[in-house]
């Protein structure tokens, strides 16, 4: 009898722990493993697992079938690195990494296994987003003008049941703040729009939080044609929101994320509801996430996410950074592996 694959999660948090239900609610044939990030002790009981590997050594000498990289960013690219070098496809966790310094190193390993490498940003995956891009390729808008995208929540209500300032997103040393931990408006402005020229960026921390990261960053982008985005992400507000409004010559469409809607608002003030979809389950745009990527595994599909664009969303993340340091506009361009 053939021996069932072997899927491995590194890490233990909830995106680890909803990573390893959906394999087992889609694949019941497979065994899956899990591997402590931080060396922690855990029984398999704990995150729903089949297996528990002691260390990423032991679970790479298991011969896996695939594997997601589901633990802080910081430890991303080395353990995604000692994945890919064994030949194991991986789908590793937004962001890719904690810095872009980091990953210098490890662009050839990446590269040589771009094929079997994918970065889950799974807003990609969501009914509205697709549609929301198809619209804006249509053109239903004409010319566009700007996009003004906003995304903020009360850190503290995000796991009610934890203590955030102990979370990945409170915490420098595992890479968290707005534009680290909200990076999947940056990555869908560039799938949408395209990758911006310029930015300028404010970024603080308004000591309501107890946390060592900034909780509030704005930002400018702009294309070479003069199209701009106007972007506001924060760890603050008490009523979360998560719109993205794209201004056109003939028209605004607003795409509402945490409604699953998009709206048309045209020249003589009328307005249309071009999608709606409130009792979308959230899960099933990680339950596509997850079926895409055995295809991917398989040699079936192409990453959704590749390396590539993943390195941009990086490069922009330091170009804001860069620009909050020093309170100047900088070319993105300059902050590309």
């Amino acid at each position: 009898m053939n021996r069932p694959d072997i899927y491995i999660v590194l890490g233990t948090g909830s995106i680890a722990r909803r990573h390893i239900g959906n394999f087992k609610s889609l694949f019941s044939e497979v065994q899956v493993g899990c591997i402590s990030a931080s060396g922690r002790a855990f029984d398999a009981a704990e995150v729903g697992a089949d297996i528990v590997f002691e260390s990423l050594d032991q679970a790479i000498a298991a011969k896996p079938a695939l594997a997601v990289v589901a633990s802080p960013s910081p430890f991303h690219v080395e353990q995604a690195v000692r994945l890919l070098r064994a030949g194991i496809p991986t789908l590793i966790e937004k962001p890719l990494s904690d810095s872009l310094a980091s990953l210098s190193d490890a662009k050839k390993v990446f590269e040589e296994n771009k094929d079997i490498v994918d970065v889950a940003y799974n807003l990609r995956y969501m009914p509205s987003a697709i549609k929301f891009k198809s619209l804006l390729d249509s053109n239903i808008l004409g010319r566009l003008t700007r996009v003004a995208v906003e995304v903020g929540q009360y850190l503290p209500d995000w796991r009610p049941g934890s203590d955030y300032r102990k979370n990945v997103s409170a915490r420098k040393e595992l890479g968290g703040g707005v534009l680290l931990e909200l990076s999947h408006e940056l990555d869908y402005l560039n799938w949408i729009f395209g990758q911006f020229d310029t930015a300028y960026c404010t970024a603080s921390n308004s000591g309501r939080l107890e946390v060592d990261v900034e909780d509030s960053a704005c930002a400018i982008l702009e294309h070479k044609d003069g199209f701009v985005a106007v972007l506001q992400m924060d760890f603050l507000q008490r009523t979360p929101t998560r719109t993205c409004k794209v201004v056109g010559e003939l028209g605004t469409l607003v795409w509402d994320l945490l409604s699953n809607s998009l709206t048309f608002h045209g020249a003589s003030g009328d307005k249309e509801v071009l999608f709606s979809e409130s009792g979308y389950n959230r899960n099933a745009m990680y339950l596509d996430e997850i079926n895409h990527f055995v295809k991917v595994a398989a040699g079936e599909l192409a990453p959704m996410v590749d390396i590539s664009q993943a390195f941009k969303v990086m490069g922009l993340i330091e170009a804001l950074k860069k620009s909050a340091e020093t309170k100047q506009v900088v070319k993105v361009g300059d902050f590309q592996l």
